[in-house]
Formats: structure tokens, C-alpha cells, sequence
């Protein structure tokens, strides 16, 4: 007999009253959650020596590693035009970390629906965190364009309204904000 866990996925939730609560109220008051804490928090400094690296291809591995280890599901790199006004740092590479999502965080407002989008900024926060740490530029950004990025990252297509589905868990995915970055990396896309 398999064992049934009331967090286990949606439809074990149909009976029970308070959770359409938690997926869908917004909290009263953001510190409740760790997304504003963590959104807020400043990026560390760069460290001053530049790390000895391996090929594009090596590091992408490595950034790629540290980045499942954290929590990531699915991640992508791709090459950014240096020269246009939406990139004025000139950041050559955006990475982009995807997770699995129960609840579409724009649509489930509460706090069990945010878990993918605290899930993101931790997996972001820290993975730009470590690239500091090897001497390179990291900057989080919330992009309008992030779903549109995944895909050119080979994370999946964009349906007819511009959102990423992926291979692994159709339109139920969360991409993280994208990670800005001089590293030298091998782009996927």
C-alpha cells in the first residue's frame, strides 16, 4: 500500500478548506515571506583576483553543477548582445535557472503558490554569489524577457502567451530571474 501525503500534489487537496487560502491570499505582510529578505539582500563584492578557469565548456559544467546542487531543475546559458541599451552593463552571458512550479506564482499569490519563486532567488542569489567569489561580475535581474531567454537557452518553447514549457514539466515551471555575468561560458543558445 503506497503512503499518501497531504502535500504529495494537487488533487490531495480537493477536501481540505484552508488550502485554497494558503495557494491563493497573498500574505499581509511581505517579511512574512523570505522573498523581499532575499530580493533586497545587496550582492557581495567581487573578489579581486580573477579564478584560474578551465574552457567555456568546463566552467558551464561547473556553473551548471553548482546551480542543481542548489535547487535548480533546469538551466541554460545564453550569449548576449554586449551592444544594445537593454544590456547597459555589457554582460556578455545570462544564466538561467528553471524550477518546477505545483502553482503559476502569478497566479497563486499566497505563500505555497511563491514557494517556486523563493526556490529561484535562492538558487540565484547564490550561484551569482559563487561567481563573485571567482573574481567576475554577477548581477540578478528580473527580466519582462526571462521565459523568452529559457527558450533560446533550449529550456523549452514559448506557448501563445509567451510563457516557457518545458520538456519535463510542461507549463508548470518557474523561471528564476536571470543571472548577468562576465564569466566566460559556452552558450547553449
Amino acid at each position: 500500500m503506497a503512503l499518501k501525503f497531504p502535500w504529495s500534489g494537487k488533487d490531495s487537496h480537493k477536501d481540505d478548506p484552508f488550502w485554497e487560502f494558503f495557494i491563493n491570499t497573498p500574505p499581509a505582510d511581505l517579511t512574512n515571506t523570505v522573498t523581499e529578505l532575499i530580493r533586497n539582500a545587496p550582492a557581495g563584492n567581487i573578489f579581486p583576483n580573477k579564478a584560474e578557469l578551465h574552457t567555456p565548456e568546463i566552467t558551464s559544467s561547473h556553473v551548471k553543477g553548482m546551480a542543481q546542487y542548489f535547487g535548480t531543475e533546469m538551466i541554460g546559458i545564453v550569449k548576449l548582445d554586449v551592444n544594445t541599451p537593454s544590456n547597459p552593463d555589457q554582460l556578455p552571458f545570462a544564466i538561467l535557472c528553471a524550477v518546477h512550479a505545483d502553482y503559476d506564482p502569478r497566479a497563486a499569490k499566497g505563500i505555497g503558490g511563491q514557494m517556486p519563486v523563493q526556490n529561484g532567488l535562492f538558487i540565484t542569489f547564490v550561484l551569482s554569489s559563487w561567481i563573485r567569489e571567482l573574481g567576475f561580475r554577477a548581477t540578478v535581474a528580473r527580466d519582462a524577457n526571462v521565459d523568452a531567454l529559457a527558450a533560446k537557452a533550449g529550456l523549452g518553447t514559448l506557448n501563445g502567451n509567451g510563457r516557457l514549457v518545458s520538456r519535463e514539466f510542461g507549463a508548470e515551471v518557474y523561471v528564476a530571474d536571470a543571472i548577468y555575468t562576465d564569466l566566460p561560458l559556452a552558450a547553449d543558445g
